[in-house]
């Protein structure tokens, strides 16, 4: 949203963005037109296009926006007190629950639904989800591994494989079968399983 004010700064631009969002996810990028999107912010058409010069900048801006909100989300994940299976199971359950969220889902279908026409846009946000969770698990990862409790030679593809276990049942699965289709794991159950299985393989026995 480079060049426009922050949305909370501007109520017009709130709304915009807002009604935006909901119509792109509900209706997809070809269904959804400027005019109604207009009328439900309760602006004019023509104060939209002073705001989003076409439909392709307001989609931008919409999943900009989505990828700043999970952004805040994940920036308030920070390492636990405690032992590797303990802070690694903080991180696991926050990671679970933030990709078994439906709307985390509705953006991720949308973005690769439109990845052909915004292909700059969708590797955009799917390299900011995966840094800005990934990161600070890296970090940790790190931490351990200075500790001693942890063997793991590239802190990336470690975090790698735990996520990839978390995000196979929970986001996945889900995307694929439909949002009525629900995991017979619990999110606590999908963590501690996925921990059990990293421990098994970086862990590092304390005598």
């Amino acid at each position: 949203m480079s060049g426009l004010p922050h949305p909370e700064a501007d109520p017009r631009l709130q709304a915009i963005l807002r009604q935006a969002r909901r119509h792109f996810m509900s209706e997809g990028y070809a269904a959804t037109r400027m005019e109604p999107i207009a009328r439900e912010a309760a602006v004019s058409t023509a104060t939209l296009y002073t705001y989003f010069a076409s439909k392709d900048a307001l989609f931008a801006a919409v999943i900009a926006g989505a990828s700043e909100d999970f952004a805040r989300e994940m920036a308030k994940v920070h390492a636990a007190d405690g032992d590797a299976r303990a802070q690694l199971t903080h991180f696991a359950l926050a990671y679970a629950g933030f990709m078994g969220d439906p709307f985390v889902r509705s953006v991720f279908r949308l973005v690769m639904a439109e990845r052909p026409r915004f292909r700059a846009v969708a590797m955009g946000f799917f390299d900011k989800g995966r840094s800005d969770f990934g990161g600070p698990l890296m970090r940790c990862m790190q931490t351990l591994a200075e500790r001693g409790e942890l063997k793991v030679e590239k802190p990336s593809w470690a975090a790698g494989q735990l996520m990839g276990m978390i995000e196979h049942p929970v986001f996945f699965m889900p995307l694929v079968t439909g949002d009525e289709v629900k995991a017979i794991r619990s999110p606590e159950q999908i963590a501690d399983d996925a921990v059990t299985t990293f421990l098994a393989r970086y862990g590092v026995a304390q005598g």
